[in-house]
């Protein structure tokens, strides 16, 4: 849980930033990736990102510039990555200028629960890495080229001129 502004801050420009990376090389035909046919698509994933920085911001009294959480997905990537890029800089600018390190600890009440402020937005953060993952997955199914996060992509370890680990 988040004790510090500045702590939120460092790790939601890294995370936001390599969602960004991930979502700027998603294509129109990409977004249609599914493991199964009654799976989540590609394109639904990253949609879902948005969204949920609006759907999680209201119930954290911040209003994101971001399309309401009932928005059609748009058909092309480069919509979906503009407005991710659009609403994750909001959620950035509203966290600094509204709440301090001693509101944190406030209790918010988020899906039937009292979560504290600190709480609310790891669980943002987290729930942005969590299906960042699944979409790196879609993206290798779809033939895309997958992007470093925490480390070297398989495809980023020739331009270091070293063999990808096996």
């Amino acid at each position: 849980m988040y004790q510090s502004i500045a702590d939120f801050v460092v790790d939601w420009k890294y995370e936001s930033g390599a969602t960004l990376k991930i979502m700027n090389l998603l294509t129109d035909t990409s977004l249609n990736q599914r493991v199964t046919d009654d799976g989540r698509s590609l394109g639904f994933l990253a949609w879902h990102l948005v969204l949920t920085m609006s759907e999680m911001g209201s119930k954290m009294g911040l209003q994101v510039t971001a399309p309401p959480e009932d928005s059609e997905q748009p058909e092309h990537a480069t919509e979906i990555a503009k407005t991710y890029d659009i609403s994750s800089r909001s959620v950035l600018e509203l966290v600094r200028r509204t709440w301090n390190d001693a509101s944190l600890g406030d209790e918010l009440d988020m899906y039937g629960e009292k979560w504290k402020r600190g709480f609310a937005l790891t669980s943002l953060v987290h729930h942005q890495i969590h299906h960042r993952a699944q979409m790196t997955v879609l993206m290798r199914q779809a033939g895309l080229k997958v992007p470093g996060v925490y480390g070297p992509s398989k495809e980023e370890w020739a331009q270091f001129g070293m063999p990808a680990p096996k």
